[in-house]
């Protein structure tokens, strides 16, 4: 029998918790180097979050940065941003707000530059304070967005794994963050939202796990740790967030690729690379790492406690009597009184009894002597 078929009708038997060293080193790697990213590189802010002036015009005399440069060196604006957009056959050039003469001076010079025609020159404007605003707004849509969750999954399942969930969302954005600081894409109002459908897809994937996990604690008829509980349970549904995931990034995968790098739609290029690598970290996350952690957390219960003491003593007994050597009694768990164990009879003494008070018998002498 394959493994592939095996992975395919959850009859695998793959220790997801006992590896959890090397899923959580794998974890820690790339958070590590996505805060790197954002410390040394930081995030390409859009227009619209920090606020300022964008020019985009048709670049007619094949300019290249340090041209447009150049020719925004009279202005005091020789440290503007400046891109080349669809292979240099659009230039773009943003700073900072300014003031409206200074923002009429910059256009010209621009359409001068590239002698495009002015009318055909993309512009936008946008102030501190709106910048400021947009900013706040998402911020407050995430933290909106993860205090629904919590609570859902408090309410659908439990409290542990609402924990476990926002961990694995946490590590998701982190790794997401981290790509958009390395790669140097600009960071829109696009890639909020796309930030917020791959949370809801990171969480749609965990709550799946978890549920299985739930749904297999209470109907279980033996006797498992809670780690081998989470193994059963991963193993039966790995397969299915594997082709999930799977089919959601295909058509991802062919609007960021395709559509975005090869055909030179760059307006899709921030929406469906924060899809992409989310999705991708949200399926790592939730086999991976949030089930794993939900693993210790529980572990650490009085009553899965015990029950890997129950489990670990039947399995020394087992050893012992395959062994023929002598088993010791079992001791009661703290707090629960066990069977009474029968005393031990008591060796003669051979002293002879004493007869009962008020009978007037004389003691029998012990036979033999």
């Amino acid at each position: 029998m394959s493994r592939l078929g095996q992975l395919s009708r959850g009859e695998t038997n793959i220790d997801f918790v006992g590896l959890r060293r090397r899923w959580f080193t794998i974890s820690a790697t790339l958070i590590v180097i996505s805060i790197l990213a954002l410390a040394v590189r930081g995030l390409n802010l859009g227009l619209e979050f920090q606020g300022g002036t964008l020019v985009q015009a048709h670049n007619e005399a094949g300019l290249e940065i340090e041209d447009m440069r150049d020719a925004l060196g009279p202005l005091g604006l020789a440290d503007a941003r400046v891109q080349l957009i669809d292979g240099g056959e659009e230039i773009r050039v943003q700073t900072a707000p300014l003031d409206p003469e200074t923002e009429v001076a910059l256009i010209d010079a621009v359409v001068a530059a590239t002698e495009s025609n002015r009318d055909d020159a993309s512009i936008e404007a946008v102030g501190p304070t709106f910048g400021a605003q947009v900013a706040r707004q998402a911020l407050i849509a995430l933290v909106v967005f993860l205090g629904f969750a919590a609570l859902f999954i408090t309410w659908r399942l439990q409290w542990k794994m609402a924990g476990a969930g926002l961990a694995a969302l946490a590590h998701d954005l982190v790794l997401t963050v981290g790509v958009y600081a390395a790669t140097g894409f600009e960071v829109t109002p696009a890639t909020v939202v796309a930030l917020l459908t791959i949370l809801g897809y990171s969480l749609y994937d965990t709550v799946v796990v978890f549920d299985r996990v739930e749904e297999l604690e209470e109907t279980l008829e033996v006797d498992l740790t809670y780690s081998d509980l989470i193994n059963r349970s991963m193993n039966q549904v790995v397969v299915r967030s594997l082709a999930t995931s799977f089919t959601s990034l295909m058509p991802i995968g062919s609007l960021l690729f395709v559509g975005a790098l090869l055909l030179g739609a760059s307006s899709l290029q921030d929406f469906a690379l924060a899809l992409f690598v989310g999705i991708g970290a949200g399926t790592y996350s939730s086999i991976f790492f949030a089930a794993p952690l939900l693993a210790i957390w529980k572990e650490r219960e009085p009553e899965w406690i015990d029950m890997r003491e129950r489990l670990d003593r039947r399995a020394a007994e087992k050893v012992a009597r395959e062994a023929g050597a002598p088993i010791a009694p079992a001791k009661a768990p703290k707090g629960e009184s066990g069977p009474a164990e029968p005393a031990p009879p008591k060796k003669p003494t051979g002293a002879a009894p004493r007869p009962p008070k008020g009978t007037g018998a004389k003691p029998r002498p012990p036979k033999g002597r």
